[in-house]
């Protein structure tokens, strides 16, 4: 049954004519975000391709799911291609799992075009940077992804010694020469980076918040917050709640 109606779909697409566009358009595109390359990346953007309609495939023949569907795909692609050009696999998936998330709650096809282009941007930014600093050492990209994966519980610098199977004061030393500052002080800003989201896109309150990252209390996440971003959490959520495209920080 199933093969009856790929041949009856595959002959109607002959008869309209119908040709995909060529993969390495593509490619050229999801190669620039993997290698930082912003302007490229924003040149490709500012030509609308991701709403161009013409060679890509219809998935489904509602328009918005339709356009939905080409962002899951392009969603995947980019992590994995990112992740094969050095980003750290935990942060690639979650990243990528955070804007097909935000999907649900979009109904317009150029909100979808415009969390579309924040994605793109978001990695091609992170790979910037992440071309910039020196290579890192496998201890150091494991230490890395552990504290992606674990960024809800407390982090010590025992726990990462035991993920990469080194002693604590070899990881300790490793990771402040490579990364530029000590492990503590990175699992605290990617803490705060998770807050910051967390502030914006949804409405935990500081007490949920800090409990999720698995600060030792209200009061300590606030002090943290502050010293990272010279605001309060509450001020932070005052200024950007609910501004999912215009790029704050």
């Amino acid at each position: 049954m199933i093969n009856n109606e790929w041949v009856k779909a595959d002959f109607l697409d002959s008869e309209e004519e119908f040709i995909h566009r060529d993969p390495s358009d593509e490619m050229y595109f999801y190669r620039n975000v993997a290698a930082g390359d912003i302007d490229a990346v924003s040149i490709n953007l500012r030509q609308r391709k991701f709403m161009d309609v013409e060679g890509v495939g219809t998935l489904s023949r509602d328009p918005i799911l339709n356009r939905k569907y080409h962002f899951v795909v392009t969603a995947g692609l980019i992590s994995r291609i990112c992740i094969e050009n050095g980003m750290e696999t935990e942060l690639s998936f979650r990243l990528s799992d955070y804007y097909i998330g935000k999907l649900d709650d979009l109904f317009d096809e150029e909100e979808i075009e415009i969390l579309h282009d924040e994605m793109a941007m978001d990695y091609a930014r992170r790979m910037q940077l992440l071309r910039q600093s020196s290579t890192y050492s496998r201890p150091v990209s494991e230490c890395m992804n552990y504290i992606y994966g674990h960024i809800n519980d407390r982090i010590t610098i025992e726990d990462l010694a035991r993920a990469t199977g080194c002693s604590d004061s070899y990881i300790s030393r490793l990771f402040k020469r490579e990364v530029g500052i000590a492990a503590s002080e990175y699992i605290r800003k990617v803490k705060i980076d998770k807050a910051k989201n967390l502030l914006r896109f949804s409405d935990f309150s500081m007490v949920d918040i800090a409990s999720y990252l698995a600060f030792s209390s209200q009061s300590h996440f606030i002090k943290l917050f502050y010293k990272e971003t010279n605001m309060t959490p509450k001020k932070y959520r005052s200024k950007y709640f609910g501004t999912h495209w215009k790029g704050s920080m």
